[in-house]
């Protein structure tokens, strides 16, 4: 069956309280000083300054062959181990446990936060605006034209955060393009990819100048929206999916989750956990591997409470979304929206919990 189509006209609009979460420090204004050494030396690149405006993913890897000697991923994987503690003393992100994080920072009286799941087709890419007009863009979709597109109609003329959840290529590509736009900071799971457009993305990032880091629970503030970075449980295989790291958004009282392309073995890690960060309700959230039968569960879902999940999803062959996971859904009680049904899918998130939801078509 087909979920049941989302009202396109009426925006809705829901309150729900969260868990506590913890306050870390903002982002700076301008970029550190100083040129960091090259990722060769094994240190960061400086971080670029950033000023911006408000700004989707087939299951498996893209292709490339594999090269001898070091590779921009062997390279890549010891620039990361080296870069978190300078992000967390120059005040950009938080390293923190998965335990309960103390009292919320105060929410501002007024402004939204923006969240877009862009229509990219067969892929994720999700554009997140803070009030203040920061920026963060997670995975790109497979389409580096197609995406550029997006951030072109959405005005996005610089990036704060660039986040991979993993090195998929419908995760990836269009990050090649994006990198132009001067993120900062890159995040991604520590895993270096094994193909030529991972490599690509790597030079492309290095040649801004981004600064390198693994996901490790830090928390990332976007202005004043806190961007909980979820790293995959302990135990995890050299799996790219099963490494996805997740993003748990929170300003004030409204929240949002997406977890890339994580399987059920990761999912269950995070239970197994008992993380209040992942603990519902979301008002939303980004269905798992494009509604693949081995990404949500009865369980994790009764974990999340999603009240709005959202499919990022085009035309494929791989039967996305599964007769599976749409039950799933559908069980939960959650509007469930489509990209390549509805386009793309923007959610307006106020402190007081409410929102408003919108799709382009």
């Amino acid at each position: 069956m087909s979920p049941k189509k989302p009202a396109r006209d009426t925006p809705t609009a829901r309150k729900a309280s969260a868990p506590p979460r913890g306050d870390s420090p903002r982002v700076p204004a301008s970029r550190p000083s100083g040129k960091a050494a090259s990722p060769r030396a094994g240190t960061a690149a400086k971080a670029g300054a950033a000023r911006a405006t408000s700004g989707r993913a087939a299951p498996r890897r893209g292709g490339g062959p594999r090269r001898s000697g070091p590779s921009a991923s062997d390279l890549l994987g010891l620039l990361i181990l080296g870069v978190t503690g300078t992000l967390a003393a120059c005040g950009w992100m938080k390293q923190q446990d998965a335990g309960p994080a103390g009292r919320p920072a105060p929410a501002p009286s007024g402004g939204t936060v923006t969240i877009r799941f862009l229509d990219v087709g067969q892929g994720d890419a999700v554009l997140i605006r803070s009030p203040e007009g920061k920026t963060a863009l997670v995975d790109g979709g497979r389409s580096g034209e197609r995406l550029s597109a997006q951030l072109k109609k959405y005005g996005v003329t610089r990036l704060d955060l660039m986040i991979a959840t993993h090195a998929d290529a419908d995760h990836i590509a269009g990050l090649v393009p994006a990198a132009a736009l001067k993120p900062r900071v890159f995040i991604n799971n520590g895993l270096g990819g094994t193909t030529q457009t991972w490599e690509r993305l790597v030079k492309a990032l290095q040649n801004v100048e981004a600064t390198f880091t693994k996901a490790g629970n830090q928390t990332v503030n976007l202005g004043s929206v806190k961007l909980r970075i979820v790293a995959a449980p302990p135990g995890m295989p050299d799996d790219q999916n099963l490494n996805s790291v997740g993003l748990a958004l929170q300003f004030g009282a409204f929240r949002a989750l997406m977890t890339g392309d994580s399987e059920t073995q990761e999912t269950e890690g995070w239970l197994a956990q008992e993380r209040p960060d992942l603990r519902g309700p979301f008002q939303v959230y980004k269905s798992i591997h494009h509604g693949a039968s081995n990404g949500d569960s009865a369980g994790w879902l009764a974990n999340v409470r999603p009240e709005n999940v959202v499919i990022s999803v085009g035309q494929n062959s791989y039967g996305h979304p599964t007769a599976a996971a749409l039950r799933l859904y559908r069980q939960t009680g959650a509007r469930v929206y489509r990209t390549d049904r509805h386009g793309t899918v923007t959610f307006e998130g106020r402190a007081d919990g409410t929102y408003s939801a919108d799709t382009e078509r």
